[in-house]
C-alpha cells in the first residue's frame, strides 16, 4: 500500500489546523442578537414613557408642548448621545429625571449596542483562559481521531459505558465536524492528525486511550505512527477498511485493529445463514439494546469460583496480559486481579466498565 504524504483534504484542513473548539452555550448567535435588540427596544420604550410623562418640564425651540413624537425623537437622540439641543429639560424635575433615570438608561443602551463588539474583543481572552485551564486539568482522556460515523458511534458507546464527556477529545480535519462535536459537549481540535502539532494540541501525550477512525487506511497508518511516537503508553485502537492493511497498522503501533469491511461482511453472512444468530450479534455490538458485551473486574465474592459459576455469561478471562477461554483449566479458580469479558443484559444495574484497564 502506497502512503501519500498528504492529500487534498488534509491540505485544506491544515489551514485551520490546531484550533481548539469548546462546547458552546445552548443559545445560538441569532438568538443572542435578537435578545439584545429586544432589550434595546425595551430601554427605548421606557425612556419614551419617562420623557412623555414629564413633558411639561421640557422646552422645544420650535415652540409648543411636547407631543408623543417629540418624546420619541428626544429619547432617540438622547440615548444615542447625539443631543441636537432643540429639545432640552428646563424644570428641576426634568433635569433630575435626566440625571438619575435617563443617564443610566443611556449607559445601558450603549452597553447593549457595543455588547457584540466587547464580546468579540474578550472572546479570545476567554478562550485562552479556558484552553489553559483545560490543559492543566486534562489527564488520562480518550482521544478520538475522525468524527465520522465510526468515531461518533465510538464516542456514544464510551459515554454509555460511563466515560464523561469532558474526558473525550475529538480531532478532525473539518471545522464543521469539530464544531458539531463541540456542540455535543466534547472538546474538539481541528487539523490533520498526522501532524505532531495537531495531536499535541489535543494533549495526546496525556491520553490513555486513542481511537483512530480515519476515513482512509493510509491516513490511519500515518496517524497511528504519529500517535505512537508521541505517546508510548497509550492504548491505541484503529479502524481500517481492508483486512490486508491490518498488519501494517499493528506494526505502526496499534494495540487493536478493527476491520470494518470484513466485520460487516461476516455479520451479513451470518445473518443469511442464521438470522437469529445475526440478530444476537447485532444486539451485542449495539450499545444499550438488550445484551451487552462488557469487561469488568472480578468481585470479591467471585474470587475462587469458576467462570461458569458467575451470574453473567463469561466469555473470556483476562489475567495479566493473557486472555484465557472461559473453559480453560487455567481460568479456574478466578483470582482477585482477574478481569472477565462477559455478556450481560443492558440496563441501570449493569456494572461500569473501564476500557483502559
Amino acid at each position: 500500500m502506497r502512503l501519500p504524504t498528504r492529500d487534498a483534504a488534509a491540505d485544506r484542513g491544515a489551514r485551520g489546523s490546531g484550533r481548539v473548539y469548546f462546547p458552546r452555550p445552548a443559545a445560538g448567535p441569532l438568538l443572542q442578537v435578537a435578545r439584545r435588540l429586544l432589550l434595546a427596544v425595551l430601554v427605548l420604550v421606557v425612556t419614551v414613557v419617562i420623557v412623555y410623562a414629564g413633558r411639561g418640564g421640557y422646552h422645544d425651540n420650535a415652540g409648543g408642548s411636547l407631543t408623543f413624537v417629540d418624546a420619541l425623537y428626544y429619547s432617540t437622540v438622547s440615548l444615542s448621545t447625539t443631543g441636537y439641543g432643540d429639545i432640552v429639560p428646563y424644570s428641576t424635575t426634568a433635569r433630575l429625571t435626566n440625571a438619575f433615570l435617563l443617564t443610566p438608561l443611556r449607559v445601558i443602551f450603549l452597553i447593549i449596542l457595543v455588547g457584540t463588539t466587547l464580546e468579540v474583543l474578550t472572546e479570545r481572552t476567554r478562550e485562552q483562559y479556558r484552553l489553559k485551564r483545560w490543559r492543566s486539568t486534562l489527564r488520562d482522556h480518550v482521544l478520538i481521531v475522525g468524527y465520522g460515523t465510526k468515531g461518533r458511534s465510538a464516542a456514544q458507546t464510551l459515554i454509555g459505558r460511563g466515560i464523561p464527556r469532558n474526558r473525550i477529545v475529538v480531532v478532525d480535519t473539518s471545522p464543521k465536524v469539530v464544531q458539531s462535536a463541540a456542540d455535543e459537549g466534547f472538546v474538539g481540535v481541528t487539523g490533520d492528525a498526522t501532524r505532531n502539532d495537531v495531536l499535541l494540541r489535543a494533549e495526546v501525550e496525556r491520553a490513555k486511550e486513542i481511537v483512530i477512525a480515519a476515513q482512509r487506511d493510509d491516513t490511519a497508518v500515518l496517524v497511528t505512527l504519529t500517535a505512537r511516537q508521541l505517546n508510548k503508553r497509550a492504548h491505541i485502537i484503529a479502524s481500517v477498511r481492508e483486512e490486508e492493511n491490518a498488519p501494517l497498522l499493528r506494526q505502526s503501533g496499534a494495540d487493536a485493529v478493527i476491520t470494518s469491511s470484513s466485520a460487516a461482511g461476516r455479520l451479513l453472512g451470518l445473518s443469511m445463514i442464521s438470522p437469529s444468530a445475526g440478530r444476537v450479534m447485532d444486539d451485542l455490538i449495539t450499545y444499550g439494546s438488550g445484551l451487552d458485551l462488557i469487561e469488568r473486574p472480578v468481585t470479591r465474592a467471585e474470587v475462587g469460583k469458576s467462570p461458569r459459576d458467575l451470574a453473567d455469561l463469561v466469555v473470556s478471562v483476562k489475567r495479566g496480559h493473557r486472555l484465557l477461554d472461559h473453559d480453560a483449566q487455567e481460568a479456574t479458580p478466578l483470582q482477585a486481579t482477574d478481569r472477565v469479558i462477559a455478556i450481560c443484559r443492558s440496563g441501570p444495574g449493569r456494572p461500569r466498565t473501564d476500557p483502559g484497564a
